[in-house]
C-alpha cells in the first residue's frame, strides 16, 4: 500500500459548515509512517465559504493515546468526548466535553483515548504536524486507517463545532446537527 493519501475538497463536503461553497482541489495530505516512523500532514491555508481549512475528523475505537508535534504553523485542535447512554454506549448528538485549542510550532498534544478530534489550519502558511497514530500500512488505508471511525463525523456533518473567520478573527459556529453541546471559547 501505497503511504501517501490526499483529502481532496469533494470528500470534505461532508464535513463542511458549507458544503456547497468552492475550496481547494486539496484541503491537506498524509503521508502514513506504518509501524516504524512518524506520520505527517501538511494541510493547505485559507477558507471555504468563511470556515477555515481543516482535517475530516474521527474518534478512535481503541483505548490508545495519540500525540500531536506541531511541526510548522498555527492551528485549533478541536477536541470531543461524546456522552454516554445508560448501557455505556456512545450518543453521538450528544457532547460531554468539548475543546478548541491554539496550537502553534514547537506544541506537543496528547489526544486523549476515544475522543473526537480535528485540527484547523488558522494561520497564512501550511499547517505541519507529526504524530504517532498507529498505522498498519499492509491493511489500513492511508487516508482512513481502521483504528478510526470517520462515520460518525459524517453522520454528525463535522465536529460540534466549525471554526470560521470573522473580522479576521477565528469563530467557533456552533453545528446545530448535535443535540447537546457544551458552550465553547478557543483556548
Amino acid at each position: 500500500m501505497e503511504p501517501f493519501a490526499s483529502r481532496p475538497h469533494d470528500k470534505m463536503k461532508d464535513v463542511l459548515m458549507n458544503p456547497a461553497a468552492a475550496g481547494p482541489a486539496i484541503h491537506y495530505y498524509m503521508i502514513r509512517g506504518g509501524t516504524d516512523k512518524r506520520n505527517t500532514t501538511v494541510w493547505e491555508t485559507g477558507t471555504v465559504g468563511g470556515e477555515y481549512i481543516k482535517t475530516y475528523g474521527h474518534y478512535h475505537i481503541i483505548d490508545f493515546k495519540e500525540n500531536y508535534k506541531i511541526a510548522e504553523g498555527e492551528g485549533i485542535l478541536l477536541l470531543q468526548i461524546r456522552k454516554k447512554d445508560a448501557e455505556g454506549n456512545w450518543i453521538d448528538d450528544e457532547i460531554d466535553t468539548f475543546s478548541a485549542i491554539r496550537v502553534k510550532t514547537g506544541d506537543e498534544i496528547p489526544i486523549p483515548s476515544f475522543a473526537g478530534h480535528a485540527l484547523v489550519n488558522i494561520g497564512n502558511t501550511w499547517l505541519i504536524t507529526t504524530d504517532d497514530s498507529p498505522v498498519n500500512l499492509t491493511r489500513d488505508s492511508s487516508s482512513m486507517p481502521e483504528h478510526a471511525d470517520y462515520k460518525v463525523i459524517e453522520k454528525m456533518r463535522g465536529m460540534a463545532y466549525y471554526v470560521v473567520e470573522k473580522d479576521g478573527v477565528p469563530t467557533l459556529v456552533r453545528n446545530s446537527t448535535y443535540k447537546s453541546v457544551p458552550e465553547a471559547t478557543i483556548s
